[in-house]
């Protein structure tokens, strides 16, 4: 009865008309940048891929991460469960299909997280104790609010988005796909494996985003790399499906799937809704979070670190969804009525045998730790903002969150396991936590989409050599002396009130 409620919504709010928003949003983005992340594809890679390592990448200053730091926690707050998990339940619903039209929302979204990170970066602030933060609610409350005058407008869409991010972590985040894994890798009770899970992330969590950071930095890179290296085994070893796959993908994305095997089957509209919601829950884009800790960074310019958010989401989804959606394709096993987690390790297993199932087990637990603790980061920044002129409540409801943030994890898979409901449960309300949040961010990107076009002209004449540089143009929100003078004004204030409260006690 609650699984039929539910895929209702999950209907309704994912319908043609959300999905053509969000498709529109991309669209006009990438066309207006003149396919930027396409014809400057080899910019974006020099400056991160290939900077990854150099002292700009790796600087950071009291308050900030460093930009390296930054799309580690960004990367590996995308790249998740979701990867795992969520691409093999998308074919499972959607069928090869749903693969195209997550290729095309990432082709979109390169471009349309470049816009979110850039904007969310150039907008971003100190607080009183000097620490960066950044995102979707300040550029909505400095860009909408106060640049364009639209105050009312500007700060209600900033709230209702805050409300809509934070909510989404009452839906769990990735303990369910962890330890549905687990479960079918090493035969671990699933609550007992979630309650694991929750006290290693509250030890992740604890130091707040230093330890966040410092972790992600060190996992992101190590995970991707072995996880790639194994899908690349599991395709070559298949390598002569691979054509008929790709003739599947791009047929079935305009035709629906028909039924084989276990495979019920899917129209048109699932298809497309089903691959363009789970690229987006897999690779963030328009959903307004890794901005909030690009927000944080440490960069030269706010553009530089929108085409690190280009890159993340080339490596989120047309690298490791797609070596996960090559994977299930070619060996054959999502025509066996499997879904979720358990599908990707039934194709792991249909090579590696009892190491796939192994293999899946690592990999899921390193991608949702990593995924949980760079949300936990959002969250906090997003908090923060809203709680900005009481100092005191946010360090004390920050603090709260730590012990509280875990707890969905437990609720969401303990009651599903006790109802005997299965992942396509737990996809169904992620798909449906997604559109608050995505739709009042691209609306505020759009609203704001002539400073975005700004900021990118600057960044092509100060680092690309196209165009000339204009002295008069304030590379940060705040290097304008007169914002300066008073942000800092609103600084002092915030200082004075928190020493004020602590003085008192």
């Amino acid at each position: 009865m609650l699984e039929n409620i539910l895929n209702g919504i999950n209907n309704f709010l994912w319908g043609k008309p959300f999905t053509y928003f969000v498709l529109f949003i991309g669209l006009y983005f990438t066309v207006r940048s003149g396919f930027f992340s396409v014809f400057h594809f080899k910019h974006i890679l020099k400056n991160t891929f290939g900077s990854m390592f150099s002292k700009e990448a790796n600087e950071k200053k009291h308050g900030s991460v460093s930009p390296f730091e930054a799309v580690c926690v960004a990367i590996g707050g995308c790249v998740g469960c979701g990867n795992i998990g969520g691409v093999a339940s998308a074919i499972a619903v959607g069928g090869p299909g749903s693969v195209f039209w997550m290729w095309v929302w990432a082709f979109f979204g390169m471009t349309v997280k470049c816009v979110e990170t850039t904007l969310g970066c150039y907008y971003r602030s100190k607080d009183d104790t000097g620490r960066f933060f950044g995102g979707s609610t300040y550029f909505m409350e400095k860009g909408i609010a106060k640049e364009m005058g639209h105050h009312k407008f500007g700060i209600g869409l900033a709230i209702a988005f805050g409300i809509g991010f934070i909510s989404q972590f009452l839906g769990g985040s990735q303990a369910y796909t962890i330890s549905e894994v687990l479960n079918q890798s090493f035969g671990f009770d699933m609550i007992g494996v979630t309650l694991a899970y929750s006290a290693i992330l509250f030890y992740i969590i604890w130091k707040g985003t230093p330890r966040v950071a410092a972790f992600a930095s060190k996992a992101v890179p190590f995970m991707c790399a072995l996880f790639i290296a194994g899908g690349v085994i599991l395709i070559c070893a298949n390598y002569e499906n691979v054509p008929h796959v790709f003739k599947m993908i791009f047929h079935d994305a305009f035709t629906g799937s028909a039924a084989v095997g276990g495979f019920v089957g899917s129209t048109v509209s699932t298809v497309i809704s089903t691959g363009v919601a789970r690229s987006i829950n897999s690779n963030e884009a328009g959903q307004g979070s890794s901005p909030l800790i690009h927000g944080s960074a440490n960069t030269v310019h706010p553009f530089r670190q929108g085409i690190w958010g280009s890159f993340e989401v080339f490596m989120d989804t047309i690298v490791v969804c797609s070596i996960t959606a090559l994977s299930v394709l070619c060996s054959g096993a999502w025509t066996e009525g499997y879904t979720g987690a358990t599908l990707t390790i039934k194709a792991y297993e249909s090579v590696f045998g009892r190491f796939g199932s192994v293999y899946i087990g690592l990999m899921c637990a390193l991608f949702g730790l990593t995924t949980t603790a760079g949300w936990y980061t959002y969250y906090i920044a997003v908090m923060r903002h809203g709680l900005r002129y009481k100092p005191v409540l946010a360090d004390k409801l920050e603090l709260l969150f730590k012990f509280i943030f875990p707890l969905p994890n437990i609720v969401i898979v303990t009651s599903i396991v006790l109802t005997g409901n299965g992942p396509d449960l737990f996809w169904t309300i992620v798909n449906i936590s997604l559109v608050a949040p995505v739709f009042t961010n691209l609306l505020g990107l759009f609203m704001l989409r002539n400073k975005y076009f700004e900021i990118m002209k600057d960044y092509k004449a100060r680092y690309m050599g196209v165009g000339k540089v204009d002295p008069n143009f304030h590379v940060f929100y705040e290097d304008d002396p007169e914002i300066a003078k008073e942000e800092e004004a609103i600084r002092s204030k915030v200082r004075a009130a928190r020493e004020a409260a602590y003085n008192q006690n």
